[in-house]
């Protein structure tokens, strides 16, 4: 039987649907067709994803092209109206055996071409479904998806539906599974991940899932937590960073802006010296706490004085690992109605900010010089430490065991190791 070929555009979280879907089209019997996870979550990555179905329409012209994922939930009308696409499917459908079902029994025929109901309506997700995926070291676990906030620049609730939380003990009973397989660092995963089990009974906070893990999953070596809004941070994830040395020192941060006016407009939940106390707060209580950020330059109405902010945000709470977005509108979004900056000058200023994303990792693999990390092999010669920092060895290690190692050197971007 010729497999179906899957494409993941975006996040981490459209890569473990993307594993969920491949087990769902096996087990459906579903052959001979291409299948697109999209994102939405600029402008340029739903270009992005028209221009690779053309590439993969032209490169397999005899197969049945399906797309799914936030930009096929968000725009449907735009992929269908694409002479290169098939079916279009839904964020919800995309996980639901009965729709990979159908389109292996009747590709065209009794099968409606697009499938994407609302997924407002949604309310339970879909974390159950696999055993995380990843490297032969490190798996991802779905926790959480959807989210309650409304964002003006943010399409992803339109494509993700509200927050949905998948319990604790199906969490736990996952990654023992997991730890069980071999796999010695498990990363929750979400949309929103910060707002985990406000939709379940007793309303449980990120931190009692964390704490929860750590006890009863004695055996696993290392637990991450993905991106998280520090505003929502509760006092249980707190005292987790303070005491659990298996809670990785690396937390990536929703930040967005450093300016308070930008931050209200974006309708932000916090403000910048809200973003500058987590961060002081979290390094005292784990010194070798690494934070890594989201930031959009350009944001509309951003003058220079703002971007200023930003730019010195990047100092004040310490970052080192940067993803910088250049603004681009949503359709639909109230960010898209308000007075936008010149392309030109938003350009600019992201390079600005990676640049200074830049100078601030190059002062991080710096410092580490000499340093012993435990480092979690991800192939034969490379791994990251508890910080999340690539290492390279001279020499090779068994992959996915996690091996003492002290600092030589460094490139631009990675440690050396002896």
């Amino acid at each position: 039987m010729n497999a179906p070929k899957f494409t993941t555009l975006g996040c981490r979280l459209n890569a473990y649907e993307t594993e969920a879907m491949k087990a769902l089209a096996a087990q459906a019997g579903l052959a001979g067709a291409v299948v697109v996870n999209t994102c939405a979550v600029t402008s340029e990555a739903v270009r992005k994803a028209r221009q690779e179905i053309r590439r993969l329409r032209r490169e397999n012209p005899g197969a049945r092209l399906i797309v799914t994922g936030c930009a096929a939930q968000t725009e449907p009308g735009t992929f269908a109206a694409m002479e290169e696409v098939d079916a279009v499917i839904g964020n919800t459908e995309k996980m639901q055996p009965d729709t990979w079902s159908r389109l292996a029994a009747d590709f065209i025929g009794d099968v409606e071409r697009v499938q994407v109901n609302d997924i407002m309506s949604v309310r339970e997700t879909a974390g159950h479904l696999i055993d995380g995926f990843g490297t032969r070291s490190r798996a991802y676990v779905q926790v959480q998806n959807g989210c309650d906030h409304r964002c003006t620049f943010c399409i992803i609730p339109y494509g993700r539906g509200n927050s949905r939380s998948v319990p604790a003990g199906v969490v736990v009973d996952q990654i023992k599974r997991l730890v069980g397989a071999g796999y010695h660092e498990v990363v929750l995963t979400g949309v929103d991940l910060t707002s985990w089990g406000a939709d379940l009974p007793t309303q449980p906070k990120l931190g009692d899932l964390v704490m929860r893990i750590l006890k009863l999953v004695p055996d696993l070596a290392r637990l991450r937590i993905s991106s998280i809004d520090s505003i929502e941070v509760d006092d249980n994830l707190m005292q987790a960073i303070a005491t659990e040395p298996r809670l990785m020192p690396h937390l990536h941060l929703s930040l967005q802006h450093g300016d308070d006016l930008i931050l209200k407009r974006m309708k932000r939940r916090h403000l910048r010296d809200d973003a500058i106390r987590f961060a002081e707060e979290a390094r005292k209580l784990r010194p070798e706490m690494t934070f890594g950020a989201d930031i959009i330059a350009g944001f509309p109405t951003e003058t220079e004085a703002a971007f200023e902010n930003s730019l010195r945000l990047v100092e004040a709470c310490h970052l080192t690992w940067l993803h910088v977005f250049p603004y681009s509108p949503r359709p639909g979004t109230p960010a898209a109605r308000m007075p936008q900056v010149d392309g030109g000058t938003i350009r600019a200023r992201a390079a600005r900010l990676r640049a200074a994303g830049a100078s601030r990792v190059a002062a991080h693999l710096a410092a580490q010089q000499g340093q012993r990390h435990a480092v979690l092999m991800e192939s034969a010669r490379m791994g990251r430490t508890e910080q999340f920092t690539e290492v390279l060895f001279d020499s090779d290690r068994p992959e996915g065991t996690i091996v003492p190692a002290t600092i030589t050197g460094h490139t631009a971007t990675q440690l050396l190791a002896g």
